[in-house]
């Protein structure tokens, strides 16, 4: 149940901020709840639209994912919040090998996750008055025909120097999918070393998406 939460979840993270080049400059920074919902009512309807050409080609949606999402993530603080306390065992040289390897793994994993997508419906809560937050969660509903809603909350960062908000984790039914990451690779990094965890996850980003029907 939580790997069939966490799947759909991160299926509905991609939908949330991925938009067309076309509508860029339409979609403000400045106010995350806008941009999340926003992005995911563009992104669900592109998705439906191009089904077709993404069956014969999975891996489009790699370069879908690479140009249109990345923008609306912050995939350097994600990668850091990963390496969290093991930061003092690793040097600048092995971060900087670390970011874009994770950026790239992101991609695979978000493009994976949308060959799940099936004209899910999600409902997002209204958003709330902007103060002094440097953090806040965009809370949604994800509506699944014959099941039970599944509760899904964006974490949203704001950049102060740059004055724009970033998506860099979601906390789908109180798992937060970037602490089990965390958690996941945490040992990893400490018995092994960065290094290791990098080629790991370069490996796994060169992988060819594909629709697990298709493995059958």
């Amino acid at each position: 149940m939580r790997k069939f939460i966490q799947l759909i979840s991160n299926a509905v993270l991609c939908s949330a901020l991925l938009l067309t080049t076309c509508v860029h400059a339409q979609i403000s920074k400045q106010d995350p709840y806008a941009m999340i919902q926003q992005v995911a009512e563009i992104t669900f309807k592109r998705v439906k639209d191009e089904q077709q050409a993404i069956r014969e080609n999975p891996n489009l949606l790699k370069a879908v994912v690479r140009e249109e999402l990345l923008p609306y993530v912050d995939y350097r603080y994600a990668a850091y919040k990963v390496i969290g306390k093991n930061i003092k065992k690793t040097t600048e040289q092995e971060r900087k090998a670390f970011v874009p390897v994770f950026r790239d793994y992101l991609v695979t994993s978000y493009a994976q996750v949308f060959t799940l997508y099936n004209d899910q419906t999600v409902e997002f809560d209204p958003g709330r008055k902007l103060d002094k937050q440097k953090i806040v969660a965009v809370n949604t509903r994800v509506l699944q025909p014959g099941g039970e809603p599944i509760d899904i909350s964006f974490k949203v960062r704001k950049n102060r120097k740059k004055n724009e908000w970033k998506a860099f984790d979601m906390v789908a039914e109180g798992i937060s999918l970037l602490d089990s990451k965390q958690a996941e690779l945490s040992s990893i990094i400490r018995q092994k070393g960065l290094t290791h965890v990098t080629d790991m996850l370069k490996e796994k980003a060169e992988r060819d998406v594909v629709f697990k029907q298709d493995e059958q």
